[in-house]
C-alpha cells in the first residue's frame, strides 16, 4: 500500500517533518512518498503548495495526507482547503495552549528554528567546531573541555553520535578511538586520564561492526569477524575494569544514542 505524504512548513520543514515521520512509523505496512514544502510564508506560496497538493490527489485517485505547522491562519486555511486529510500539528494545541496560558499566541512564524536567541545559536556553533575539530582523536590537547568523551572501537558510532550532541544539544563532544596499543595496556589511554569523568562507552556487535567495516576497507584484517570480536571484547573488558558506562549501538539510532548519553551523563 502507498500514499503521498506532503509537510508543509512556514521555515525549513524540519519540526513538522519529525513529528509526521514519527506518526507515520505507527504504520508499517504503509509506503509512503514524502515531500517537504518549505517557506510557505505567504498566501501566493501558500496557494503553490496547494496546486501541488491538488495535482497529487489528481495524479494518485486519492487524497495525500499533508501536515502542516503554518503559524499564519490565512495561509493554513489555503492549505486545509486544499486536501481533505490535513493534519495542522500546531493548530491542535495552539488553542488550548492559550486557554491555559490566559494569553493569546504570536502566530509567528519561525519562532524555534529563527536567530532570536543569538546567544544559543552561537552556543552550537561553538559546540560543533569543537566537535569538528576532535573527531577520531585529532586532538588531544584540550580535550578536558569537552562536555562529554565518547569512546570505542572504530566504526562504533561515535562520529556521527557527536555530530548529533553538538548540532541538536550545544554539546562539545569529542570521540577517541581504541587502538591496538590501547588493547595491549588494557587500561583507560593516558590521554584520557585528565577527563575520565566525562567519558562514555560505545560497543557494537561483531558481526555488525564487521559489515559496517567491510563496506569501508573490505580487505585485510581491519573487517574480519575475528579482528572484530577481539576488538570488542577488549574494549568491553576496558570499560568494565574502569568503571565506564557505555552503550550497544547495534540497534539503537542516531537520536537514541545521543538521547542515553546525555540522559546517563546528566547532561543539559
Amino acid at each position: 500500500m502507498k500514499r503521498r505524504v506532503f509537510f508543509v512548513s512556514d521555515r525549513t520543514g524540519i519540526t513538522v517533518q519529525a513529528l509526521g515521520q514519527s506518526l507515520l512509523t505507527q504504520f508499517p505496512d504503509t509506503q509512503f512518498s514524502m515531500r517537504t514544502l518549505p517557506f510557505v510564508k505567504n498566501q501566493v506560496a501558500a496557494r503553490n503548495a496547494a496546486d501541488i497538493i491538488r495535482a497529487a490527489r489528481e495524479e494518485d485517485g486519492v487524497a495525500p495526507l499533508v501536515f502542516s505547522t503554518l503559524t499564519d491562519p490565512a495561509t493554513q486555511y489555503i492549505i486545509a482547503d486544499s486536501n481533505e486529510h490535513v493534519f495542522d500539528l500546531f493548530g491542535t494545541f495552539i488553542e488550548p495552549l492559550e486557554d491555559a496560558l490566559g494569553q493569546e499566541s504570536s502566530h509567528t512564524a519561525g519562532r524555534m528554528h529563527g536567530m532570536a536567541d543569538v546567544t544559543a545559536y552561537e552556543r552550537r556553533l561553538t559546540a560543533l567546531n569543537f566537535t569538528l575539530s576532535h573527531d577520531d582523536g585529532l586532538s588531544l590537547r584540550d580535550l578536558s573541555e569537552s562536555d562529554v568523551v565518547l569512546v570505542g572501537v572504530s566504526r562504533c558510532g561515535k562520529t556521527p553520535t557527536c555530530l548529533y550532541l553538538a548540532m541538536q544539544y550545544s554539546l562539545k563532544a569529542s570521540n577517541y578511538p581504541l587502538t591496538e596499543d590501547d588493547f595491549e595496556r588494557s587500561r583507560l589511554p593516558p590521554a584520557l586520564e585528565n577527563c575520565r569523568d566525562k567519558i562514555y562507552g560505545l560497543t557494537i556487535q561483531p558481526e555488525q561492526l564487521s559489515r559496517i567495516r567491510h563496506e569501508r576497507r573490505p580487505h585485510g584484517a581491519y573487517s574480519t569477524l575475528a579482528q572484530c570480536r577481539r576488538e570488542v571484547s577488549l574494549a568491553e573488558t576496558m570499560f568494565r575494569n574502569e568503571k565506564i558506562a557505555f552503550l550497544d549501538t547495534t540497534t539503537v539510532s542516531i537520536e537514541e544514542i545521543a538521547a542515553t548519553v546525555v540522559r546517563d551523563r546528566g547532561l543539559r
